[in-house]
């Protein structure tokens, strides 16, 4: 996972967007932000790459549906990297992008439509390691994987016996989300306790900071068991360690 940015200097933003007018629109508005700080644009997710790999931004505004190299594409190379968080920001809130950007990594994923306000306070969270989700994108998810029904779903603590919750996520089909995961060992096998906790308390969509307040350890303690569960688990981003703990039965 990428670390978060230091507060003694703005988060570095690119937009891309392949209209040049919504990127215009945008960095007026985040130009009011004294805490924000837009570096470059890109009218599609190859120039996009090339800006992240020149400028490492913190955090890339990434359209999802951009001519030649889209915007998921061009997450999954980004995050794939290391390089830095993506928000996605499009008009479409459709299966196929939502779920896109749930497999290519994406940290957060808002509508165009969001008020401004949501948007400054949604770069702000990503830049700081956090996630965020539009309210429409999260029904959907929770949706599709509430389909995929309760006999998926074992003890995640590991002894409630054979069955166990594996760790493959939800089966493949229509509106159905595959997260990527490694077999299907007992959450318990694989996360200490205390990063269960932290599993089930990013499916209840709390911040770093939030999660600190709750299991009363440090804020960079958090970020270490954040980052751990992220690796234990083969997964990209936040938002699919969310999805994970409420298809696990953590978030109740």
């Amino acid at each position: 996972m990428m670390g978060s940015v230091e507060p003694t200097r703005p988060l570095r933003v690119v937009l891309a967007d392949d209209h040049a007018s919504i990127r215009a629109g945008l960095r007026l508005l985040l130009d009011t932000a004294d805490d924000i700080e837009v570096i470059g644009e890109a009218a599609d997710g190859a120039a996009a790459v090339r800006q992240v790999q020149a400028l490492r931004p913190d955090v890339v505004i990434m359209d999802a549906r951009m001519p030649g190299t889209d915007g998921i594409s061009a997450t999954r190379q980004i995050v794939g990297a290391g390089a830095c968080e993506v928000l996605m920001l499009t008009t479409f809130d459709l299966d196929e992008v939502v779920f896109g950007a749930l497999r290519a990594g994406a940290a957060g994923f808002l509508l165009k439509s969001a008020e401004p306000r949501e948007l400054l306070e949604a770069i702000r969270r990503v830049g700081a390691g956090d996630g965020v989700v539009a309210p429409e994108v999260t029904r959907k998810l929770l949706r599709a994987f509430a389909d995929t029904g309760d006999d998926s779903r074992g003890d995640p603590r590991g002894d409630g016996g054979a069955g166990g919750h594996g760790l493959t996520g939800p089966s493949a089909g229509p509106g159905r989300a595959t997260l990527p995961a490694p077999g299907s060992r007992p959450l318990a096998e694989v996360l200490t306790p205390r990063e269960i906790d932290v599993l089930g308390a990013l499916g209840r969509g709390l911040s770093n900071a939030q999660i600190a307040e709750e299991l009363v350890i440090s804020l960079a303690t958090v970020k270490t068991h954040v980052s751990s569960v992220l690796a234990k688990l083969h997964l990209n981003s936040r938002m699919q360690a969310a999805i994970l703990a409420r298809e696990a039965g953590l978030a109740q």
